[in-house]
């Protein structure tokens, strides 16, 4: 979208730029069809365990049938080299991706406000946000996990549910650039929600630039560090950290020419 003149008072821009960033109205039909993706989506990003890996055959079945839309052939895509892979190389492959990567964590909140006080309170208020629609996650995962997040957006709709996805924009961007970068077919997974996301601004691409360029904010002092993450890192709560080596045993002394039986 080009400039708005300047002579045009700001509260008036703003609300222009809104309404052209405002989802269309969707019919009952469209948005059962955009809470399908959604959950589709979802499910995919999930690890790939032997209940998800054994419903293969069954998911490409229903992405196939999809009507012929941009998210529909990026799930495709994804599904025929899903469907065809070892079960163990998807779980070291998911592992390697998503838990190991920084750039391509599932954790939303993460890429806003990083290692920062901030980072709790937007939780906080995510899971507030899903208490208000009367949605429980149970705890078993962290809010602002992305399959969650598409979860919530596909039980609540396009408008209030797909808030946090509009407010997370970014750190999706940088998800699928990171996915890209390393070549993953699971690239096509965040590619088909962000088909169903308005477009990008210039300053959602500034900022995704800067991501890339020099990661989340940063704010060590006070907080207790996630786990060593890479070369010094920190890994964002709730992804794997590989476990530290054990320091090596001490040899003990030798023992004494005196005999000592038991006490």
């Amino acid at each position: 979208m080009s400039p708005l003149p300047s002579t045009i008072p700001a509260l008036v821009r703003t609300r222009v730029r809104a309404a052209v960033r405002r989802p269309a109205r969707l019919t009952p039909e469209e948005t059962a069809g955009r809470a399908l993706i959604l959950r589709l989506v979802s499910l995919l990003l999930q690890y790939p365990d032997c209940e998800l890996t054994a419903a293969r055959t069954e998911l490409t079945v229903l992405v196939e049938a999809l009507p012929a839309t941009p998210a529909a052939e990026e799930l495709a895509r994804f599904t025929d080299w899903f469907a065809a892979q070892d079960p163990e190389a998807l779980e070291r492959h998911y592992v390697e991706m998503f838990d190991l990567r920084r750039k391509s964590s599932l954790y939303l909140t993460y890429y806003l406000h990083g290692d920062t006080r901030r980072r709790g309170m937007a939780l906080l208020t995510l899971n507030q946000r899903y208490k208000a629609a009367g949605w429980d996650i149970d705890g078993g995962e962290l809010p602002d996990h992305l399959p969650v997040v598409l979860e919530f957006a596909a039980l609540v709709g396009p408008g209030g549910g797909e808030a946090p996805l509009r407010h997370h924009r970014r750190g999706l961007e940088l998800i699928h650039r990171a996915l890209t970068d390393a070549d993953s077919p699971y690239l096509h997974v965040p590619a088909a929600l962000l088909t169903l996301l308005p477009p990008p601004t210039e300053a959602d691409r500034a900022a995704v630039a800067r991501l890339v360029a020099e990661g989340p904010p940063n704010e060590e002092v006070g907080l207790d560090p996630y786990g060593t993450y890479g070369d010094g890192e920190f890994a964002p709560p709730g992804t794997f950290v590989p476990p530290v080596p054990a320091p090596p045993t001490s040899v003990p002394p030798a023992p004494s020419s005196r005999t000592e039986g038991p006490r």
